[in-house]
Order: structure tokens, then sequence, then C-alpha cells
């Protein structure tokens, strides 16, 4: 069963999605928020598997609010501004509800995530997460194990890594990315301390890729970037200081 909180500023549109979560058996609704403020303070105490939320509130928006979460649930985003739908599916939304929307098509979306969440309750059980130790520091490449296969990634290939969750994408210099069962943190660990450096609590940067910084930012080329993390900023600038002569 999926322990889902709902989240919309509009107590009728509130009302009309814990209904629809009532009439699915692998739903539970563990909370109904009015904001998502009081959502963050809810998700901090109680870790939930699917959120739905309304983008469209006021303080701190749906997409701001995803955007926040360090562990991140599986999210159905829900509003009646279509404009937002990009914005949504950037960050991995499982679907997106246009208001108005039906029973059907909430059922149809409350589904794939149950789908997602079976998927990936199988993969753990398949393949436990593997230690830091079994990926040694002083060889080339490291094993990557993303859905049924193992890839043998180059470490000097690796951009950056960002977390999803329970998940890491492992961005690489070819521009393609890998999605592997492997906590950012294990990550850490597990490569070249020299090489890879966190630089925010989603985000390990390889210091090698760095093309640029600027306030708060890390360019890994001329367009993409990472953000640098507060509780970061100081170790990061001390990397630099050390390394690199100020012309």
């Amino acid at each position: 069963m999926l322990k889902c909180i709902a989240i919309d500023d509009e107590p009728l549109a509130l009302r009309q999605i814990a209904a629809y979560i009532a009439k699915l058996p692998y739903l539970q609704l563990a909370a109904s928020c009015n904001n998502a403020l009081e959502a963050q303070q809810l998700l901090a105490a109680q870790p939930v598997d699917l959120i739905f939320v309304d983008i469209n509130m006021p303080d701190l928006n749906g997409v701001e609010f995803v955007r926040s979460l360090t562990e991140r649930p599986m999210v159905i985003f829900t509003t009646a501004y279509s404009e937002y739908a990009i914005d949504g599916f950037k960050l991995d939304a499982v679907d997106y509800l246009l208001k108005p929307f039906g029973f059907s098509e909430f059922s149809r979306a409350a589904a794939k995530a149950n789908s997602l969440h079976e998927l990936r309750r199988n993969q753990r059980e398949a393949a436990p997460e593997p230690t830091p130790e079994a990926e040694p520091k002083d060889k080339e490449y490291i094993s990557v194990k993303a859905g049924y296969k193992v890839s043998l990634v180059r470490i000097a290939d690796i951009v950056y890594l960002e977390s999803e969750g329970e998940y890491v994408r492992m961005h690489l210099a070819d521009g393609t990315a890998i999605t592997t069962l492997f906590r950012l943190k294990n990550m850490e660990a597990a490569l070249p301390a020299d090489q890879f450096m966190r630089v925010h609590r989603s985000y390990i940067v390889n210091l090698r890729c760095i093309k640029s910084y600027v306030k708060g930012r890390i360019f890994l080329s001329d367009t993409e970037y990472v953000p640098i993390g507060e509780n970061y900023k100081e170790t990061f600038q001390h990397y630099i200081d050390t390394n690199f002569k100020n012309l």
C-alpha cells in the first residue's frame, strides 16, 4: 500500500483528492495539507511514498516544494495551469493532472505510481544496494547496476552525480546518464575523494570537469551547472583557493 499526502490550498480540490484516494485500495491517505509549508513539517516527521500536490499555491508553490525535498517521494502534480507541465516533468513527476480531472484520470495516474513502486521494490529485493567496499577506489572503473544489467563505468567519465531519493543519476561525459539504486552518501564514499566533491546535499561533482563557477553555481559546460549548497560553500572555496592561482 502506498502512503500518500495531498497538498492543495483549495479546500474543495483537497476533499476531492481525498475522496478519490479512498476509492483505491492500494492508496492510504496519511494527511491532507492546505499549503506546502505544512507539508514540509509533516514529511520531516513522517515519510510517505506518494505526494499529490497543486502547483499554484501561495508562499511556496508545488514545484519549489518538490525541489526542496532531500528525500523525494513519487510526485503527481495537480493544477489548473498547463504551462507548468514542463517544470513538473523536469522533476521526474509520475504524472500531471490538469484540473478539472475525474476519477478515471486520477486512477490512471495513481496506477502508474503503484506500478513504479512495485518495480522499485522488486529491484531492491533482486539486487541489494552495494556497499562502498564493493567499489574499490584505486580502480579505473566502477560497476553500476541499472535495471537488469551491470555497466562498467570509467570513473574519469563521470561528470556529476545527482541524488533522486534512493537512486543516483550518474551524468557521463558523452551526455548519457545512468540511474542506479545507490544512495549518494555511499557513492561519495566509493569514489576517490581527490577527484570528487559533494557540493550540495543532492550533488557530487567531478572536480576535473569544472569549467567555471559563480556565486552558488558550478558550471560543468557552457549551459549545464549544479548548485552549491550553503553548507558546502566553504569547503569548495577552500579547494579553489588551494589548487588554483587567481590572476
